[in-house]
């Protein structure tokens, strides 16, 4: 199955350079390029993207904005998208995870990592990169008012809806675990693991496991850590 990704940076040389990377590609090919977030939920639409690999700062209409655009619209569903940053530290980064991107990736990423995160995305990961997953996300979060429970009770109040084992499975992935070590930590099988993930976003709401380390942190399940 070919995964089909839409580029959207205002940047026409770097468009040109993922293009060639990706179509080199037997797996995926790029059905469009957009400059702008606005053209980029367009073109997400009309070419059938499977993936979107979205700058978080354009003219107009940001990435930040049209990622949540793409998410809102139930006839995107479907879409999964990366953030691309120029620093890993990017300051919009948990409000991307945050408007439904399925993870972010630097600018600065090796060819094969860039590939990996599309195939990740388009498997329905969340793409979380090892630089960031243990303690970015946390620090972030951090930096709010220290009132989480405050800002969103509600999202304390649905991991009541959670098993015990989905809770501890819950807390494992805001770690930044996959499902095998995670079986292995909780010495269950990965099909269980992926089951309880599934269910626990199902009882969130939550697109994708991105999003599920974001209510982790935000409901108090996980409490941040700051270096």
């Amino acid at each position: 199955m070919t995964i089909r990704v839409l580029l959207a940076d205002d940047q026409a040389l770097l468009r040109s350079a993922f293009r060639v990377l990706v179509d080199s590609e037997p797996d995926m090919e790029v059905v469009g390029e957009a400059s702008d977030g606005a053209e980029a939920v367009r073109l997400a639409r009309e070419a059938r993207a499977d993936v979107v690999l979205m700058d978080i700062r354009m003219p107009g209409t940001d990435g930040l904005a049209a990622t949540r655009l793409i998410s809102a619209d139930p006839g995107l569903a479907q879409v999964r998208v990366v953030m691309l940053t120029t620093f890993e530290v990017d300051e919009y980064v948990v409000q991307s995870l945050r408007a439904g991107a399925s993870g972010f990736l630097g600018k600065g990423a090796e060819p094969d990592e860039l590939l990996n995160a599309i195939r990740i995305a388009a498997g329905g990961e969340a793409l979380l990169s090892p630089a960031a997953t243990k303690g970015l996300i946390a620090k972030f979060l951090a930096q709010g008012d220290g009132a989480d429970d405050e800002r969103d009770p509600g999202r304390a109040e649905r991991l009541n809806a959670l098993t015990g084992r989905e809770r501890e499975v819950l807390v494992q992935v805001a770690g930044g675990h996959s499902n095998d070590e995670i079986a292995e930590r909780l010495e269950v099988s990965p099909l269980t693991v992926k089951t309880h993930v599934n269910r626990a976003m199902a009882k969130l709401g939550a697109r994708d496991r991105a999003q599920l380390v974001v209510i982790a942190y935000e409901s108090g399940l996980v409490r941040p850590r700051v270096e």
